[in-house]
């Protein structure tokens, strides 16, 4: 090889490893977008259950959350949300979990994740097997059932 195609290989080269390395970095960067703004969906969430605990005593049904979660624009980065609040009874403690949703948009480098927001208002990131040890500590018979109902 001349020196020319040495050249051009080595610069073909470089071209071919910063490409690759910017990929990378910007599909983490999405993934990183997509959980900041599914949290702050989450977040809004918790302020309208709050707020309807507050004003009303107790947690709010399951169409005020579906409506609320339509009418405020989130319900695309909350995309399968669960909201467990008929399970929820006054003898619950407060880490349990109040909603929850897969977050599907993982990116390589975190994994899979779900998006929990418990009974006293904090929000978790939680990796998938433990999610799902956590679930079925505090699920029901009633409530699996159900769950394996709906489509």
């Amino acid at each position: 090889m001349n020196k020319l195609q040495k050249a051009v290989v080595t610069k073909l080269i470089s071209v071919v490893v910063f490409t690759v390395i910017s990929v990378v970095v910007f599909v983490h960067l999405r993934g990183v977008v997509n959980r900041s703004e599914a949290k702050r969906a989450m977040e809004h969430l918790r302020q309208v259950v709050t707020d309807y605990k507050q004003k009303h005593g107790f947690l709010p049904p399951e169409s005020f959350v579906t409506r609320a979660k339509e009418n405020f624009g989130w319900s695309m980065r909350l995309d399968d949300l669960q909201y467990r609040g008929l399970w929820i009874d006054s003898e619950s403690q407060p880490h349990e979990i109040l909603a929850y949703t897969e977050y599907a948009r993982n990116s390589y480098l975190s994994g899979s994740k779900h998006l929990i927001l418990r009974l006293d208002g904090t929000i978790d990131w939680i990796e998938k097997k433990r999610f799902h040890e956590l679930l079925a500590q505090q699920q029901s018979q009633d409530e699996i059932k159900r769950l394996q109902k709906v489509p």
